[in-house]
């Protein structure tokens, strides 16, 4: 008889000293990936100062500004699996314009930093608002997570 090796998803957030109360994303992050039937799959998210993402804005989308989240899709070009795990990419989140967000919004920080996490989750999964429709599925997936964690506007 064989032995099974159980892989699950694995993500690491490193939060580079600019913030530190996110234990929730954890519990947000696997809704989400439950949501979308994911299993065996490694990503990457970073919390990144407005230099930083604008630099990356700039450099790889072509855009000179600071934005909110980016998200580095890795299946872009194709299904990228080593071993039957899916390798989804890197999210990089603006911790001073969630803050901003948060404000103008007028919504905790918990509710902009879990909602945009949720939406570069999303976007490493595929989805994308380029299209009515597709906006239209995406966003209001992004809302059944935030609500069914508990974490309103």
């Amino acid at each position: 008889m064989g032995c099974k090796i159980m892989v699950e998803n694995q993500f690491v957030i490193t939060d580079n000293h600019l913030y530190k109360d996110y234990d929730y994303l954890y519990r947000v992050i696997e809704r989400t990936l439950t949501h979308e039937s994911v299993e065996k799959a490694i990503f990457s998210i970073i919390f990144v100062g407005e230099e930083e993402i604008h630099r990356i804005n700039k450099e790889y989308r072509g855009v000179d500004r600071v934005t909110d989240v980016i998200s580095f899709a890795f299946e872009d070009n194709e299904d990228i699996r080593y071993n039957d795990i899916r390798m989804l990419g890197d999210i990089y989140i603006c911790i001073p314009q969630m803050k901003k967000q948060a404000l103008l919004y007028g919504h905790s920080e918990k509710r902009e930093l879990s909602f945009l996490t949720v939406h570069g989750l999303l976007h490493l999964l595929g989805y994308d608002h380029m299209e009515k429709e597709m906006e239209k599925e995406m966003f209001e997936l992004q809302e059944l997570i935030l609500d069914e964690e508990n974490i309103p506007r």
